[in-house]
């Protein structure tokens, strides 16, 4: 089985959840970004990284915008079901950006990146990188790629979401929503492309926006049943 959650940021108490303590050898599970296990390349950071590519279901994540992104390029690429990822050890994967992977006859369409809330402070103490923007390039990989998937995949998993769904979702927050090209690049993958169910954690938010568009954060979900899994 494939599984879907959110953001991370490192904490390796989230795999002590009863739900990821279920997961059996062969599932799955995707993490829509800020991994945060590939950070600062320290012994305790090795330590965890050894401990999840030693789990026994495959733990994949797209990157956010709260990652290392120069520790992340640093790493070989390689193939994985079909599509370019970041081998971080045994079982840990980092899905690139523009990617289709086919895993257990499910095709998911992976696009990281995203543009930080706070990258006013980040850039002032200087822990902000433009890596986490995708690049030119890495978006038309992408719509490439979902060309010659004759524009329909069973899953899209992305950081952030589409421009319509960001708007809707901070239509209450007393701040304007932070819509960049990203979003609606996204906008126009979701309006010509054809899915079953998107996935994105960036609003740090568990809610079923529609029955196609999920936003995840703690939950953990099934991604073909859509059900959260406890």
């Amino acid at each position: 089985m494939v599984y879907v959650t959110g953001d991370m940021q490192g904490d390796m108490s989230r795999f002590d959840s009863p739900a990821l303590k279920k997961l059996k050898k062969g599932d799955t599970l995707i993490v829509c970004g800020d991994f945060g296990f590939v950070w600062d390349n320290s012994k305790h950071e090795q330590r965890n990284i050894k401990k999840l590519g030693k789990k026994k279901f495959n733990i994949c994540f797209v990157d956010g915008t709260h990652e290392n992104f120069e520790l992340l390029n640093s790493l070989p690429v390689t193939n994985w079901n079909g599509g370019k990822v970041h081998n971080i050890c045994g079982n840990l994967f980092h899905l690139m950006r523009g990617q289709i992977f086919k895993i257990e006859n499910m095709t998911f369409f992976t696009m990281g990146g995203g543009e930080s809330p706070d990258i006013d402070i980040r850039f002032e103490e200087n822990a902000w990188s433009k890596l986490e923007i995708p690049s030119r390039e890495e978006l038309l990989e992408g719509a490439e790629n979902i060309e010659r998937a004759n524009c329909r995949v069973d899953y899209i998993i992305t950081h952030e979401p589409p421009f319509k769904i960001k708007g809707f979702l901070m239509l209450k927050d007393s701040e304007a929503a932070n819509v960049t090209g990203l979003n609606t690049y996204l906008e126009e993958l979701s309006e010509a492309c054809r899915f079953r169910r998107w996935f994105f954690g960036s609003m740090h938010l568990d809610k079923y926006i529609s029955s196609t568009h999920i936003a995840v954060f703690q939950n953990v979900i099934n991604a073909t049943t859509g059900e959260v899994d406890r």
